[in-house]
């Protein structure tokens, strides 16, 4: 069987977690921040765990990861 090619778009964007969970960044982070409240704007500096369904999904894309 052939290697499986690796999702080079995923792979910028997602890491694994020591557990074996996918981290992923969070959106609206880039722009028009000023009428966004600072709270917001540092919950969105945390990066987040993706769901259930999205793991599976990212684990297509990356699997060697």
């Amino acid at each position: 069987m052939p290697k499986l090619k690796t999702h080079r778009g995923a792979a910028k964007r997602f890491k694994k977690t020591g557990s074996g969970k996918f981290m992923k960044n969070r959106a609206f982070r880039s722009h028009l921040l000023e009428h966004k409240p600072a709270r917001r704007k540092r919950r969105l500096r945390q990066a987040a765990v993706l769901s259930e369904a999205e793991q599976r999904r990212v684990q297509q894309l990356l699997p060697y990861a």
